[in-house]
């Protein structure tokens, strides 16, 4: 079983400038944990939903709206993202895959075919692959 098998093709993706505001927003609508970040066609990072809770501002200042409005409209993805993150290529096996994940302790991982971004897989689409050993074949 390949990784192209298992990944989430053509995963959203976000740009360095954008911001906190907009990453959380892509949580929340999509119920996402991580974007690769993509400056001019090419793969330059990923944030993870850990990355914007850690960027979130302290319950004190939380208290005034005005300042949360201010950080979430300041605070840019290329300073909370990881840069270079490791990558899969499609054709590597989910057994590769899974020690990446496991040996880094992350997520998921982008899926990259020479310098194009595919795709990306995650322990949640590991998960699903070892379901589908395990019950003989079948997909979800």
């Amino acid at each position: 079983m390949s990784v192209r098998d298992h990944m989430s093709p053509d995963p959203i993706v976000v740009a360095p400038g954008d911001t906190l505001r907009r990453v959380r927003q892509l949580i929340k609508d999509h119920g996402l944990r991580r974007f690769p970040v993509v400056k001019n066609g090419g793969l330059v990072g990923i944030v993870t939903d850990r990355d914007v809770r850690q960027a979130d501002i302290s319950s004190a200042v939380m208290q005034e709206r005005r300042y949360v409005d201010y950080v979430l409209d300041r605070i840019q993805v290329e300073g909370i993202m990881t840069p270079h993150p490791i990558t899969v290529a499609p054709a590597a096996s989910i057994g590769e895959a899974a020690r990446l994940i496991l040996e880094n302790k992350i997520g998921g991982l982008p899926v990259m075919d020479g310098e194009s971004l595919v795709g990306i897989i995650t322990e949640t689409d590991l998960i699903r692959a070892l379901i589908a050993m395990l019950d003989g074949g079948a997909r979800d």
